[in-house]
């Protein structure tokens, strides 16, 4: 789409025209006549990845030789901050304050030595020292802007490798439930942040299928005489009804947990099972503990029917949570399950390679007696002498020095091997250092064709490659820290520092309820609940919300707000509708909070359109695709038409003033995606994308309030204003990908 921009407001046709494009060069395009346009070809080839971040780079650098020319300094680090106010620039150095020490010459001294000697810089107007020595950069807007209008963005060099993102690992023995829902999201996001930085990933879900979850559930059958054959029925035919008479579990309705019957999902009536047999376990502890043993022995040795029931369920389970996370556009490439782990004796060839490297030590005595045993992470000693370097070297072989209380039981005094031993031979796996395989075969077929594998013993000839990857990200909750850090030093132990480096725990505090959320859900809460900050959720107690009851409250709460305001739509356009408000929603909440945060989830503070919503930011998108709708343009089409010339005077002339310092602020902050992608990979943080598209929407809702776009009496200055609009919901969309989120055609 080609723009005539006309410099006059008199209806006369100037003699010359400003033509402004968005979108990329091409040669299509024909000028009406003489025109105002200057190309900025030179400056665009030069950028590299995120065009704000290659705008600091090129500053660091630039002031960086000059340092050295000028008073032979090397810093390995030189510090860029975003002052206050874009009147001031559009980025910040204290360097000064941090060289008057070791110069012993003022800062403001330093500063104008700096701006003074350093020289042009390309994309920059001009560097100005301020205060007591902060030295300011300003860009050339004008520039900087056409570039970013043309969305044109060099290759960059992406670092060689795959990565691996396990996430989500929800244990096979129950409904997936709110906690598990900001775990999914968060390594679904992070992946989306990795494959948007052009990094390849492969996504597992790791299941624990023979653990004591699975057991529990099995005991629980077991207990009520359901045989294999009802089992599977019961998972094939949602209208038979399985009878748990020892149970005897209450009718309630619309309460948190119902009865198994008709039409109730698997994973529901396991929810239920698992938490009546935790139930059942105290009141007989001492026969609990017996049967959940025998269990557990006969699910890890296999080939006998409790094994069986165990795969039957924990399959059956798989399945439901893999259609509720798709339901969040939540895929995986590949599952691997523990029974492998197990059968394909990774353990073994784990268990000697510990050994043999000194990592694993036999206990003799003690509360560990009998047992096989690491050293705790974080409580080794480094050797200070050569001496003690070989003493330390005895002691770890045969345990000498390692306090009772510093010691990590890996296997049993009775012979079964703990989580953590079986998950060190599956992290070795993954960095290709095991010398073993799994065995793959298809598992599911999302609706846009994905293939997920999974695990076996045998498998299909042809698969694709898993593991034998560079780095591992680990999206599991912070609880888990001790176990992760003891696989990270087993890998050191091993020699494998490299790859001990490139693993990262990926780790995030738990998921709670409001006490109104939990009210609104049908449970009952004490005095002492309703006055605290937040409700603890327990699959084991059976408290907590199941994620696809979330979804569809979410979903009938959106739909509830949508039929009103559209109703010319039909049932089925606003049931989309609400979905994609409800998705928004639920990832949003989830994603707004940094790590470490506890969330208290509340169904009103989610869906609300105004605030550090998702709604919030979508509705940002719609606003803005309503503008060209209203102007009888197409906004794809507007950002997406491509033309040689940019005319840069023009985007000058609206970019100056206290008016286009507003406006800057707008595209400035449009810039920065790529830039708060790389910020959000290096720190493990997805908030701040999230954060960056509340801001980015918000900083649109203002300019929104103060320009009446499409009521502008100037044509060219109204153009200049789609063109800002154009850019930001181009923005907004991309990150609002990234962070999962999809916008509907109306809100």
């Amino acid at each position: 789409m080609q723009l005539e921009i006309s410099p006059t407001t008199n209806g006369e046709r100037p003699d010359a025209w400003c033509v402004f494009i968005i979108g990329n060069p091409s040669p299509s395009v024909k000028l009406p006549g003489p025109s105002l346009f200057a190309t900025i070809t030179s400056f665009f080839n030069k950028l590299e990845g995120s065009l704000y971040q290659i705008l600091e780079r090129r500053l660091i650098q630039q002031v960086r030789e000059f340092l050295r020319r000028a008073y032979d300094l090397d810093l390995p680090k030189i510090v860029v901050e975003q002052p206050p106010k874009v009147e001031l620039g559009e980025y910040a150095m204290p360097l000064a304050f941090e060289l008057a020490k070791r110069l012993r010459t003022a800062p403001r001294k330093i500063a104008e030595e700096i701006v003074a000697g350093v020289g042009p810089i390309e994309g920059f107007d001009r560097l100005e020292v301020a205060g007591a020595g902060y030295i300011n950069a300003r860009v050339k807007r004008a520039e900087v802007a056409a570039a970013l209008a043309a969305d044109e963005r060099a290759k960059v060099d992406v670092p060689e490798g795959k990565i691996l993102v396990e996430h989500s690992s929800i244990n096979p023995n129950k409904a997936a439930h709110i906690g598990h829902l900001r775990n999914a999201i968060l390594g679904d996001t992070f992946v989306r942040l990795l494959r948007f930085a052009g990094r390849e990933v492969d996504v597992q879900n790791y299941i624990d299928n023979t653990g004591v979850q699975v057991a529990d559930v099995v005991v629980g059958f077991r207990l009520n005489e359901i045989t294999l054959h009802q089992l599977r029925r019961s998972i094939e035919d949602p209208l038979f009804e399985l009878t748990l008479p020892l149970f005897q579990l209450p009718q309630r309705s619309p309460g948190p947990t119902l009865v198994p019957g008709p039409a109730r999902p698997f994973d529901y009536v396991c929810w239920d099972v698992y938490a009546a047999t935790s139930q059942w376990y105290e009141a007989n502890p001492e026969q609990g503990r017996g049967m959940r043993n025998e269990v557990l022995h006969a699910i890890e040795a296999g080939d006998n029917p409790q094994a069986e029931m165990a795969e039957v369920i924990s399959t059956a389970v798989l399945r439901r949570h893999l259609e509720t996370m798709d339901r969040l556009d939540i895929e995986y490439d590949f599952l691997p399950r523990e029974s492998e782990i197990l059968h394909l004796h990774f353990w073994d060839a784990a268990f000697t390679k510990l050994k043999e490297g000194g990592v694993l030590f036999y206990e003799t005595e003690g509360k560990n007696k009998g047992c096989w045993v690491m050293r705790r992470a974080g409580t080794t000693k480094k050797p200070e002498t050569a001496e003690s370097a070989d003493k330390a070297a005895e002691d770890a072989e045969s345990g000498g020095d390692v306090a009772e209380e510093d010691q990590k039981v890996i296997v049993r005094s009775n012979g079964t091997v703990g989580y953590v031993g079986k998950d060190i031979a599956y992290h070795m796996w993954k960095f290709g250092l095991l010398g073993r395989d799994f065995a793959y075969r298809r598992f599911y077929q999302y609706p846009n064709q994905h293939q997920c594998w999974i695990s076996a013993t045998e498998g299909e000839k042809d698969h694709p490659h898993f593991g034998d990857v560079a780095e591992i990200y680990n999206v599991i909750d912070a609880r888990q820290s001790e176990a992760q850090n003891t696989v990270i030093e087993a890998l050191r132990g091993l020699g494998y520092n490299a790859q001990a480096e490139h693993y990262t725990h990926f780790s995030y505090e738990m998921v709670a309820l409001t006490p109104r959320c939990a009210a609104e859900l049908g449970y009952q809460l004490s005095d002492e609940d309703k006055a605290k900050s937040y409700i603890e959720v327990s699959g084991r107690r059976g408290f907590g919300v199941k994620a696809d009851d979330l979804l569809d409250r979410l979903i009938a709460s959106a739909k509830s707000e949508v039929d009103p305001r559209h109703p010319q739509l039909s049932e089925q356009e606003r049931r989309a509708v609400a979905t994609q408000i409800a998705i928004g929603a639920l990832r949003y909440f989830m994603l707004k909070y940094t790590k470490p945060s506890v969330i208290a989830f509340d169904f009103k503070d989610a869906l609300s359109f105004e605030g550090e919503t998702g709604p919030y930011a979508q509705y940002a998108v719609v606003r803005a695709t309503n503008i060209f709708r209203k102007g009888g343009l197409d906004p794809d089409q507007f950002g997406g038409d491509r033309a040689r010339p940019v005319p840069t005077e023009e985007l000058a002339r609206h970019l100056e003033g206290e008016d286009g310092n507003d406006i800057w602020q707008l595209w400035l902050a449009a810039a920065k995606t790529a830039y708060l992608v790389d910020q959000c990979i290096a720190t493990t943080e997805p908030a701040y994308l999230a954060k960056h598209a509340f801001q980015l929407a918000q900083l649109f809702n203002y300019f929104y309030h103060r320009h009446p776009i499409l009521n502008e009496v100037n044509e060219g200055r109204k153009q200049f204003l789609l063109a800002t609009v154009a850019v930001v919901r181009r923005e907004l969309i991309r990150t609002l990908g990234v962070l999962g989120i999809t916008v509907p055609p109306v809100m």
